[in-house]
């Protein structure tokens, strides 16, 4: 049938449909939407209404029943129009958006106009803003400070044979996976090598057991973190565990790497921050880490295996604490933050 009958209103002239949309604006959590009409009928629109689908369900984009309002039913409001807090929008995820117009009745029914084309677009990552937040949250469990000595990194036996024979014995930066906050802009996108630093309780010494090789790469803290880097906060996430664990990202200063955490990343005082630090105490240089979550530091810069010392360790190889590509917890009220998953 044609739209008037669908919508119950017989002869009415029908409504502009919405072209040329364009979307700007785009956080993780909002965007701004407008497009243009034709003049004809334009006084007659009192609402919008917007449909908002993430892209692989593109398919449901429709109403079955024109009459029937879903989604997102805005007041006619001057163009462009934000849109937030309607949905729970998810940071870096394609969407697909289509419009109507429509014009309230009296008996409360709308006539709408046909829907336009379907829009594609993507949320963007989370601003510092809301790393800031996410900081704030990590620091309220970070616990007390213990010392350290060394970086370390593990691996299998053939890794570090293919530096050797491949990447003249220096450890090369590799783009970050996809594990920890959805929105973090760091995944996927910065260039590091990953180092663990936590150490144990009662030993004071890295642990012995390890989920990513049974060798290990140690050097000394001060060789990778000291006056002449900069420290960043990258990300705070659990895996549907007890622990936590809090991204650094370590970037010398001026590097490529430092230049992209300027940008995106809030920064810590080397000195003074509840996760790791780093001060000189009588000529010597100290280092602590947080003791209650689990750091994963990242350090942007190529890493010669000659400054430190590779042997196998002790203890097993536990799988089951692997965070490759690892998803973060939604649900978790501990590091989760109010927006977009």
């Amino acid at each position: 049938g044609n739209k008037s009958q669908d919508s119950g209103i017989a002869e009415m002239e029908e409504l502009p449909v919405p072209h040329n949309i364009k979307i700007s604006n785009i956080t993780c959590d909002s965007f701004k939407i407008s497009w243009d009409m034709d003049s004809k009928s334009k006084d007659r629109i009192t609402h919008y209404f917007i449909d908002l689908n993430k892209k692989e369900n593109k398919n449901s984009n429709k109403f079955k029943h024109k009459s029937v309002p879903t989604k997102l039913v805005a007041k006619a409001v001057p163009l462009p129009m934000t849109v937030r807090g309607h949905w729970f929008l998810s940071p870096r995820t394609e969407y697909t958006v289509a419009v109507q117009t429509a014009s309230k009745q009296v008996d409360g029914d709308y006539v709408v106009s046909e829907w336009s084309e379907i829009i594609e677009f993507c949320t963007a990552d989370y601003s510092k803003v809301h790393l800031t937040q996410l900081l704030e949250k990590a620091e309220v469990i970070a616990g007390r400070m213990l010392k350290l000595s060394v970086f370390y990194r593990n691996q299998h036996k053939e890794y570090f044979d293919y530096i050797r024979e491949h990447h003249g014995n220096a450890m090369q930066p590799s783009v970050k996976d996809n594990s920890g906050s959805h929105g973090s802009p760091i995944s996927g996108k910065l260039e590091g090598i990953f180092f663990s630093c936590n150490t144990e309780f009662n030993t004071g010494k890295p642990p012995q057991d390890s989920p990513y090789g049974r060798y290990r790469y140690e050097i000394a803290a001060e060789k990778l973190f000291n006056p002449n880097t900069n420290l960043y906060f990258g990300d705070f996430y659990c895996m549907y565990t007890a622990y936590h664990y809090v991204i650094l990202v370590i970037a010398p200063v001026g590097s490529p790497g430092d230049e992209f955490c300027k940008q995106r990343l809030p920064q810590l005082n080397i000195k003074d921050n509840k996760f790791l630090t780093c001060d000189e105490e009588d000529g010597v240089m100290v280092y602590h880490h947080a003791q209650d979550v689990i750091l994963e530091v990242i350090y942007t810069d190529p890493v010669d295996l000659s400054l430190g010392t590779v042997a196998e360790i002790t203890g097993h190889q536990l799988m089951s604490l692997s965070t490759a590509n690892a998803k973060k917890d939604p649900s978790c009220k501990t590091c989760n933050i109010s927006v977009g998953r």
